[in-house]
């Protein structure tokens, strides 16, 4: 970059903003034009992707913060926010704060932090020393579950203990920590999984029994301090002098420190800074409030998170300590052309730079505050920010704009009503006013009792789609994504709540047409002997829905397991895998088997059922070495039943065909099981390149997953095929692990969802 202070540039219209950082190589041409005509906004397809239920894209501006010197290194900073002043203060700040050397800023190595709580202990204390001693086991075990997080020096280093007593009814309740370094990603997903894969290990160990698996956003492993020392003479004003400003600044802070409810307001200032950063470069904002906020708390009364006081020389200092865990890497990051923009704006090697840059940010923002505050008062500094969005939501135009903020400011009364009457005064007409209230209800959906949650795994097919169905070996593994379910008994009905499937089902209440969800649920309640029974199940599924990745049988498998805890029942894993496959029927009418089995036991296997009646051979597999495996989301809904039954039609008409194709698919996977026992990845792409093939002989592929698929091929995976049932869903590529990553960029870079996993004995 070449230089933070770009004279006037608030003067420059957006046009030549974006000519001027394009001139200092700030940006490419490639992303002027997007700027220049809003092609880097995101699109509704694309935002479908992202979240659920999208009707939309939301806009929010992104300016720039001017001025910054950070570690003796100018920076152009991107800022998204919708509130006036914000930017123009923080730039402000900056611009004085470097006429004293600027910012100082260093950021600790970046660690989070997973709870495995645990209840039902049957004695704390003995229990905390078993799991110390047994540290290097856990560690081992959570960092099997990402090596590659652990190859880049990352991964979970420490294990520690909290004990909190006795609970009201579920006795003594201690809590393990697993203290992990997720490098440059936000890593709360990283450390879920690691959570979730320790926690079976963590309840053997302690005797209890497992509850919650999730991170802390509390992350005062990741503190990062920012420091700014500026001279009294910089703090003069036209009628104060640089002392009087600089121990006005420093009684506003005290009176921060003292009092919670102002210090609750001189936090919210520190946020707008650092939060409008934290969007811009796609970073979890609300985590980074929660986390702040916690900090400020520490003491147990909410303070100040920034201190300003003088130091022996005279000057004023300015220091700012809190917990800042961000990402440069990731899904969000990666799949938003704004954001992906931000970044190359901004410059940045790592996400600790990134996190020094945003204290930097917090503590410019609030110095501007509480020397506006101290001095001239707040309002002189919002009012013709704030007159000129006032003016813009009146309808003002680009003719009369500026007549109309000025006519705003003059008059002090800053409101849209006033702005209209000025604009009809201008224009000669007279303002309509159109006032409309809209309420919306809201539903609150409470369930009581004891909650209990267990797990289904999805699953990737490697090789032997649809041939399976047909009494052919298929090798499948487990992926690192699941479905949980928790069931509490309650006093009548059974209810069912998937929100991230928008489902709310209350069994009793009759449904127009019976859904295989609905007759799925109501055969496990029956088969376990509970359908008389009240109880409200809630599925939380990680595993997307009809990608071909087993949600329903990890689905099915939970739900099973959760309903069997929560009544006392007894069930062998044979029998949660036996009802599941009953349950998959429903959903997919000639299910193989194999995703109930995968759904269960969670590990390679190779797998076969040769008839109805027959037992399913079902074989463990062993690698030499982890696999990497890119799975790409095609984005595609698809049923694994239509496909199966369109192949199931072709087969009828032609036996000796298709017999014939999933003969060779039969022999690919036997191939396939002496590839993964010698880890030899090369051998294992060509097989699945060629099980690709014979599946798109078979009309289950689609443009998507074609598309998916050359993607892979041509940024270095050694093979690719699609996964599960096809017609859309999800795809899989192997590469050496040096590859991976850039498989997956280049997926998510062409607007597809992706993420990296193992294939590991």
């Amino acid at each position: 970059m070449s230089h933070s202070r770009i004279p006037q540039f608030y003067k420059f219209s957006v046009a030549d903003r974006l000519r001027a950082l394009l001139e200092r190589e700030v940006i490419s041409e490639i992303e002027y034009d997007a700027l220049m005509d809003g092609t880097h906004l995101l699109d509704a397809d694309t935002a479908d992707r992202l979240i659920e239920n999208v009707i939309g894209a939301f806009g929010l501006p992104m300016g720039l913060g001017l001025n910054f010197q950070i570690n003796e290194r100018d920076y152009l900073i991107p800022m998204v926010v919708e509130e006036p002043s914000i930017i123009a203060a923080v730039s402000s700040a900056a611009k004085l704060i470097r006429r004293s050397g600027g910012f100082s800023s260093v950021a600790e190595r970046p660690m989070l932090i997973g709870q495995i709580q645990v209840v039902n202990v049957p004695h704390a204390a003995h229990a905390k020393q078993a799991v110390l001693h047994a540290k290097e086991e856990i560690l081992n075990l959570a960092n099997s579950l990402h090596p590659n997080m652990v190859a880049r020096g990352g991964g979970a280093h420490d294990v520690e203990v909290v004990t909190h007593g006795a609970t009201a009814n579920h006795g003594e309740m201690l809590v393990v920590h697993l203290v992990v370094d997720t490098r440059d990603a936000m890593g709360a997903n990283l450390v879920n999984t690691m959570c979730e894969g320790a926690a079976p290990l963590v309840e053997k160990i302690t005797g209890g029994e497992v509850f919650l698996r999730i991170l802390s956003n509390l992350t005062d492993r990741a503190l990062v301090r920012a420091r700014a020392v500026i001279a009294p003479e910089s703090l003069a004003t036209g009628d104060r002098a640089g002392t009087e400003v600089r121990d006005s600044i420093i009684l506003a802070n005290e009176f921060a420190e003292m009092d919670p409810y102002r210090a609750t307001t001189h936090n919210k200032g520190i946020m707008n800074g650092i939060d409008a950063v934290a969007i811009a470069t796609g970073n979890d904002w609300r985590a980074i409030e929660a986390a702040a906020h916690a900090y400020a708390a520490r003491t147990g009364r909410y303070r100040s998170l920034t201190r300003w006081f003088a130091d022996a020389e005279g000057n004023l200092v300015g220091e700012l300590e809190m917990p800042l865990k961000v990402g440069t890497v990731g899904g969000q990051v990666e799949s938003n052309q704004a954001v992906k923009i931000a970044h190359r704006v901004l410059n940045i090697a790592s996400a600790a730079e990134l996190a020094e840059v945003i204290c930097a940010v917090g503590l410019a923002q609030n110095f501007a505050a509480i020397k506006a505050l101290s001095t001239d008062g707040i309002q002189r500094g919002h009012m013709t920010l704030h007159a000129r969005s006032v003016a813009m939501a009146a309808g003002a135009t680009e003719a009369n704009f500026d007549d109309v903020v000025d006519r705003l400011v003059a008059g002090g009364d800053i409101k849209v009503w006033k702005a209209r009457e000025i604009i009809a005064e201008l224009d000669g007409e007279h303002p309509s006013s159109d006032k409309a209230a809209q309420t919306q209800p809201k539903t609150d959906i409470v369930g009581h009792g004891d909650a209990t949650g267990d797990f289904g795994y999805g699953k990737i097919i490697v090789l032997g789609e649809h041939s399976v169905v047909y009494g052919r070996h298929a090798i499948a593994a487990p992926i690192p994504l699941n479905v949980r379910a928790e069931v509490r008994p309650q006093d009548q009905d059974i209810d069912l709540l998937i929100p991230r499937w928008g489902v709310e089902m209350r069994f009793s209440e009759p449904e127009g047409k019976i859904s295989s969800l609905h007759e799925s649920i109501t055969l496990i309640a029956e088969r376990l002997g509970v359908a008389d029974r009240g109880m409200r199940i809630d599925v939380f599924p990680r595993v997307p829905r009809a990608n071909g990745l087993g949600a329903s049988a990890a689905l099915a498998v939970a739900v099973i397991r959760a309903m069997a805890r929560a009544f006392s029942i007894e069930m062998s894993d044979r029998e949660i895998s036996n009802l599941a496959y009953d349950v998959e029927k429903i959903a997919h009418g000639t299910p193989s088997g194999i995703d109930n089995t995968l759904a269960t036991f969670g590990r390679p296997i190779l797998f076969r059922k040769d008839n109805p009646q027959a037992r399913a051979e079902i074989r463990d597999l062993a690698t030499s070495r982890p696999i990497p495996v890119v799975i790409g989301l095609s984005g595609v809904a698809t049923l694994t039943a239509q496909t199966v039954g369109n192949v199931r039609a072709a087969w009828q008409k032609n036996p000796a065909r298709y017999e014939a194709i999933f003969d060779q698919i039969d022999g690919l996977a036997l191939a396939g099981v002496d590839a993964l026992a010698r880890g030899d990845i090369a051998e294992l792409g060509d097989l699945m390149n060629i099980d690709h093939g014979l599946l798109n002989a078979l009309q289950v592929s689609s443009w998507e997953i074609e598309e998916l698929v050359e993607i892979a091929r041509s940024n270095g995976a050694l093979g690719a095929k699609l996964t599960g049932g096809g017609g859309g869903g999800a795809m899989i590529a192997v590469a050496e692990s040096d590859r991976v990553e850039g498989v997956a960029a280049a997926m998510r870079a062409a607007g597809y969802n992706s993420f990296i996993t193992e294939i590991r004995s």
